[in-house]
């Protein structure tokens, strides 16, 4: 998310995203062992898209923690998969 903050809306706005993860604005969660085989899925369930390992962990962690709001600017992959509870898109 950094980087796509960092290519789009320039350097401003990354220094921005950095400083509200420092103050805890966001909950990062980590990926735990048992999303690996979840994300996994995920991964060949949508290989034609292609999904990758990171969009496929925020969709596993989200299942997994029970959370129906997701922060990200790369809407596209987010939108054509289907996890297993209906996410809201953030911003």
């Amino acid at each position: 998310m950094v980087y796509l903050l960092g290519t789009r809306l320039g350097t401003q706005a990354k220094l921005r995203f950095l400083a509200d993860l420092a103050s805890g604005v966001f909950d990062v969660e980590a990926v735990h062992p048992t999303d690996w085989l979840r994300i996994a899925d995920l991964v060949n369930q949508y290989r034609n898209l292609p999904l990758g390992t990171v969009d496929a962990s925020v969709i596993a962690c989200a299942e997994r923690l029970g959370v129906d709001e997701v922060a990200t600017v790369d809407r596209r992959h987010f939108t054509v998969a289907k996890p297993n509870r209906t996410l809201t898109l953030l911003p």
